[in-house]
């Protein structure tokens, strides 16, 4: 298809032009989370025609995602497809011209360099404070640009963060917040209409920072409320990054800790387990034996038993989900009668 013409209304917007568009074509971006908010932000800077895109999500497509996760269909839940999966094969279809690569992967401590290693911007789109601390680190010590954003009820927040130049999250929030003091999907729900317009200007940002128009870059804090349309632009400060341990001080405390072995999952009654050390299951073979628990389903990307009251997804490296609790020490029991810890 003739380059130009896909991106001709793109290209005619001044700011961009022609040279913002070959700009895009030569960027590299990572997404870190394929939800609500990050299968907006991959579709739209896929249309765009940014060169390389990084999908990286762990989840596994749901019924509850499709009121607002626009990338994914019932036909994704019947194929019982991770997210990563899903999203590359729609996107492929979008733009061929892309490069997309899709990773089925929990980012942490241990993985959060690779993935930042070769890319100019990294999208936030996920839906919890310790994987961001963990990319608020990372990004810090690589001096990684990268734009936070956070989605519930009709609420939401966008901050891009250049390393050196801007504060970075922990100038924001200072210490990870402590779990049940912020609101989240399961207790506050979230609406379509919110996701989209938060992943929008997120995207908008990074079409700034990657045509180098810098200079039109919103860099404080920007909240929106969609259901009473107030609209605020917060300055963080330099006064925050005076006192910030990341910023003043270069210490990276979420970059140096150890994979989380169990993390409780936003809004859905579940337990993420992570192993210590990353395997290669076979499928075939742990079906067989965990057949008395319940129906087993499998594919090349991950296998489901359900196990009422619980719902055990395990992917190949031996992450799994536990659904129907989130009692870590229930999870835990559930994993290691299943599979084994």
């Amino acid at each position: 298809m003739p380059r130009d013409e896909r991106y001709s209304r793109q290209i005619r917007f001044a700011p961009i032009g022609e040279a913002g568009q070959q700009r895009l074509q030569t960027s590299r971006v990572l997404v870190v989370g394929l939800g609500a908010l990050g299968s907006v932000a991959a579709d739209q800077i896929i249309r765009a025609g940014v060169g390389f895109v990084r999908l990286v999500d762990r989840d596994f497509v749901e019924l509850s995602n499709l009121q607002r996760q626009s990338l994914f269909d019932e036909e994704d839940i019947r194929s019982n497809l991770p997210k990563a999966a899903a999203a590359e094969a729609k996107l492929r279809r979008v733009n061929s011209s892309v490069q997309i690569e899709a990773r089925v992967d929990d980012v942490n401590p241990a993985n959060i360099e690779d993935y930042i290693a070769d890319v100019d911007l990294v999208l936030d789109a996920l839906d919890n404070f310790e994987t961001r601390f963990v990319i608020n680190d990372a990004c810090a010590k690589h001096r990684k640009p990268w734009i936070y954003t956070a989605a519930v009820g009709s609420y939401g927040l966008v901050m891009p963060i250049l390393p050196g130049t801007t504060p970075c999250l922990r100038c924001l929030l200072g210490n990870l917040p402590a779990p049940g003091t912020s609101a989240t999907c399961e207790t506050a729900g979230v609406i379509a209409p919110i996701t989209h317009v938060i992943a929008s200007i997120q995207v908008a940002e990074a079409l700034k920072f990657l045509t180098g128009n810098l200079d039109a870059a919103d860099i404080r804090l920007i909240s929106y409320d969609i259901w009473s349309h107030r609209f605020q632009r917060i300055d963080v400060g330099d006064e925050a990054m005076a006192t910030c341990l990341v910023c003043s001080t270069g210490r990276f405390e979420y970059l140096n800790g150890t994979p989380l072995r169990t993390v409780t999952l936003c809004g859905r009654n579940a337990v993420q387990l992570i192993p210590g050390v990353k395997g290669d299951i076979n499928f075939a073979e742990l079906s067989k034996s965990i057949a008395a628990f319940g129906p087993v389903q499998f594919n090349d990307f991950l296998l489901k038993c359900s196990c009422p009251p619980y719902e055990l997804t395990l992917f190949k490296d031996g992450r799994a989900i536990v659904k129907g609790t989130e009692e870590t020490g229930l999870a835990r029991s559930v994993y290691s009668k299943m599979v084994g810890l």
